[in-house]
């Protein structure tokens, strides 16, 4: 566990008490949440919350950008809650903040969200590109998919594109209301190329997914790596683009891969 501005040694023994009680409901806390989520979201969203205090029942929490925070307070603040009332009763509201903006409290510990243990002398290994695909469903093939009036143009698109040995309809973008079949199409679009040509590289994840990757490679200081995983595929396959709406710079990094796998 990574702590800074630490109650150092020798300092009043409650604090110390106190900083230890915090500690474990915010493992709790972040155990919890990790567990709902999963390890790509939390380590995307939820690693780089650091827990400043508890100030008259409010949990002072600090992320290190406006964009993490905004994301954060949309889809995460409520849960928050919950599983801190859980944890303390005296807990009733959580605040989400830019550490930049505020100095932290000088009366408490900083404690970071917990790390994912990892074996001795283990190492994380950068997985192959077709690895980083979602899961495709088997049922969402050609051969199942409902023609009617509204879709019948999108489906002769998609299966000239699975089909075809050289870019079709390159971009294809599939634009429609739910339940259309959008997403089954996209899936049969990679199972039949996969069927198809197995040495090609078929990449299917939702945008959600690749702004995960993104934020975490601008993390890490990796983003070479993600740029040459994302273009050296053949097929980039995005499910609700529309996720990324008002997210420059991963709207703008979409745009860069998009280019390069265009051209």
């Amino acid at each position: 566990m990574e702590k800074d501005n630490a109650v150092p040694v020798g300092a009043d023994p409650s604090k110390n008490d106190q900083a230890e009680v915090w500690e474990a409901q915010w493992n709790a806390v972040c155990g919890l949440l990790r567990a709902e989520i999963g390890e790509a979201a939390y380590q995307s969203w939820l690693k780089p919350m650091t827990m400043r205090g508890i100030i008259d029942g409010e949990v002072r929490i600090s992320v290190p950008t406006r964009f993490m925070r905004d994301w954060i307070v949309a889809h995460y603040t409520e849960r928050l809650q919950v599983l801190w009332s859980a944890e303390n009763a005296e807990i009733q509201s959580v605040d989400v903040f830019i550490q930049s903006d505020r100095e932290a409290p000088s009366s408490g510990p900083a404690i970071r969200a917990p790390q994912p243990q990892m074996g001795v002398g283990s190492r994380v290994e950068e997985r192959p590109a077709a690895d980083i695909s979602a899961p495709l469903d088997r049922r969402y093939d050609f051969e199942h998919f409902v023609v009617g009036k509204p879709n019948e143009f999108a489906y002769a698109a998609a299966r000239r594109v699975a089909e075809a040995l050289t870019a079709q309809f390159n971009p294809l973008f599939l634009y429609g209301g739910v339940g259309l079949g959008k997403t089954h199409l996209m899936h049969a679009i990679a199972w039949h190329i996969r069927k198809q040509t197995p040495d090609r590289t078929v990449i299917y994840l939702s945008a959600e997914k690749f702004m995960y990757r993104f934020i975490r490679a601008l993390r890490e200081k990796n983003t070479v790596d993600f740029k040459d995983q994302f273009r050296s595929i053949d097929v980039l396959m995005i499910d609700d683009v529309q996720f990324i709406g008002g997210k420059d710079s991963t709207q703008e990094e979409f745009f860069h891969t998009f280019n390069a796998l265009v051209d």
